[in-house]
């Protein structure tokens, strides 16, 4: 790649100030729904890539972006990089960001999506101390929006010359994809940055909906689609259970289903809460650099940026996923071409006639180990989360492509799980399922299987049954009915198949005595069981407290209409609270005649 001097706008051709793009999809159009464009973005911590489909295209098969602006060569997917000058302007995207020089004035901008992680956007100071800085002024989702903006405007451009006039893009449906452990927040930030890029707009006039056209889809899920299609799946039966590891560059996903149709009418449930951890392969390369610094300590020559980036880049193009581990422990040596010709040699330190060399054990335990057992871990707890055998591990993702990494998984599961598989395409699971999740004409994983349950602890109007079981319960309210304490009321039992984000809520009738208009708090106990059994009383099992469910009941019509008239014997509201129920969250709804009057997040997987 030439060097651009600082300033240089190297996106003239590419990006959307470019006068072509006003036209890109106005004239494409589609008189039905059965060849509607689903198109998907997946927007990885260290690469990313672009499928596509319709109906009417390549027999229905998905396809791919091969070709990139930097490069004559095809690659599946481009780094996730941005190049900017000093007042916060995008220079270049993709390979050409990623392959520049340092240039004065400039920054590079990389794995700014690990920002949007749970735990860092829920305090800031939990972000990776290794990120690298953000361009000033900028915000994660300030970053996110410029990448998906140019790459979503090349895109375009590319799927116009692959398909030719035979899909409207400015109607086509579009997938983003986020990791399994990203909460609500983050895939809303996402949201947010996807609308801003224009990933989707208005196709004509009165086109109100079109926001519509975006959707959020997580990894593995969308791996599993892909993997759905493929025989080793297929040869599970029903009610056997997969699992799906999507190793990429900055996470970790892992998400187990259980198979719930018939084979000739595929449909699968989540098992149980979704993990992941940034221990992608990205941190292989962080682990090796600091390898590098240490040995190299005492000779500064070879510990510039330029250098630095030289010797990492090297790992990771051919070793990084070709190292094998013990095999490789003894007698190999790693060897990686300094980029200053001076100092060449110490080899105290590695450093013969103007290379780097790294014995094979030293790699696997400073680099490779800490790293993969890290994956291990996160696939054991998983695991152990599931009430039933793994039939199936399935692994997807650039980082799958490990020697090491897959020869560790079988060794240690091997034992458990009848089928360990990395499945044609691998590499790019991610993208293509998703993008088959578009065209297909039903939901695959239409289903969630409840990892716990959730019960609320309340006081309800005693019964028969409570007078003869829990007396000590029973008491009196200031209105003289008779109330039983400690009584659980369920929103979901252990193990019930929900459809998936439980729209609409899952929900439960109350009602709020209140003495007088100022009462208008109504205080729920939300406790989770791993209990099968369904439980009456808080005392029949063991439970969990998870949080006090606090809801304020004021801004009901039926409150505002009894708080204002004389009530000397106080009045009742009627409500309902419902629950919402997905793989990353549970989230609390209350709920009149039907209609949503809050929400509240009260319990995080991730």
């Amino acid at each position: 790649m030439p060097a651009y001097p600082a300033g240089a706008n190297i996106l003239s051709t590419y990006g959307p100030q470019n006068p072509a793009y006003a036209s890109v999809g106005q004239e494409l159009t589609l008189s039905s729904d059965e060849g509607k464009l689903s198109i998907s973005i997946d927007l990885g911590t260290t690469f990313s890539g672009v499928a596509y489909g319709s109906s009417r295209i390549a027999g229905g098969a998905v396809q791919q972006i091969l070709v990139w602006p930097g490069t004559s060569e095809h690659y599946r997917k481009i780094p996730t990089c941005l190049l900017y000058d000093d007042t916060g302007k995008v220079l270049a995207w993709g390979l050409e960001a990623k392959n520049a020089g340092p240039l004065p004035g400039t920054m590079k901008c990389e794995w700014f999506k690990l920002f949007l992680e749970p735990h860092a956007l829920r305090d800031q100071s939990a972000a990776d101390p290794r990120l690298p800085p953000l361009p000033p002024g900028k915000k994660p989702v300030h970053v996110i929006t410029d990448f998906l903006l140019f790459m979503w405007e090349y895109a375009r451009e590319r799927i116009t010359q692959e398909i030719g006039a035979v899909a409207d893009l400015d109607s086509a449906d579009v997938w983003l994809t986020v990791p399994a452990a990203w909460d609500a927040k983050g895939g809303d930030l996402m949201r947010d940055a996807a609308l801003h890029g224009g990933l989707v707009r208005s196709a004509h006039a009165g086109d109100v909906n079109w926001r519509n056209r975006l959707h959020i889809i997580t990894e593995p899920e969308a791996a599993a689609v892909h993997c759905a299609h493929l025989t080793d799946l297929h040869k599970l039966k029903p009610s056997q259970t997969f699992m799906i590891c999507d190793a990429g560059g900055g996470t970790v996903d892992l998400a187990v289903y259980k198979i719930i149709g018939q084979t000739a009418h595929l449909e699968i449930a989540e098992m149980c809460a979704r993990s992941g951890a940034n221990c992608g392969s990205l941190f292989l390369d962080l682990r090796f650099r600091e390898l590098v610094r240490v040995l190299l300590t005492e000779h500064p020559a070879h510990l510039d940026a330029a250098s630095l980036a030289y010797f990492q880049n090297a790992f990771s193009e051919t070793d990084k996923l070709a190292y094998r581990g013990r095999s490789d422990d003894a007698d190999t040596m790693f060897n990686f071409t300094c980029f200053n010709v001076e100092d060449p040699d110490d080899p105290s330190v590695g450093l013969i006639n103007g290379e780097l060399c790294i014995p094979g054990n030293l790699l696997r335990r400073e680099v490779f180990d800490p790293v993969v057992n890290q994956v291990l871990s996160l696939i054991e707890e998983q695991m152990h989360k599931v009430d039933a055998p793994v039939d199936a591990l399935l692994l997807v993702g650039g980082f799958s492509g490990s020697e090491y990494l897959f020869r560790r998984v079988e060794e240690q599961f091997g034992a458990r799980v009848k089928v360990i598989a990395r499945p044609p395409d691998a590499d790019t699971a991610t993208p293509r399922g998703a993008a088959q999740y578009g065209l297909a004409r039903r939901q695959l994983v239409s289903s969630i299987v409840a990892p716990r349950s959730y019960m609320m602890k309340v006081k309800l109007p005693a019964e028969a049954e409570d007078h003869m079981r829990r007396p000590a319960y029973v008491g009196q309210n200031n209105a003289g009915i008779a109330i039983c304490e400690n009584r659980l009321q369920y929103l979901v039992a252990k193990g019930a198949i929900l459809r998936k984000g439980c729209v609409p809520p899952l929900r439960a009738a109350f009602a709020k005595f209140s003495q007088t208009s100022q009462d208008r708090i109504f205080v729920a106990t939300l406790y989770t069981s791993d209990v099968d059994k369904i439980m009456r009383y808080t005392d029949e099992g063991e439970t969990t407290e998870l949080c006090k469910w606090t809801v304020d009941i004021s801004s009901l019509p039926s409150f505002q209409e009894n708080a204002n008239l004389p009530k000397p014997h106080g009045f009742y509201t009627d409500f309902e609270l419902g629950l919402e129920l997905d793989s990353a969250e549970v989230r609390g709804v209350l709920l009149y005649e039907g209609q949503e009057w809050g929400r509240v997040v009260f319990d995080f997987f991730g």
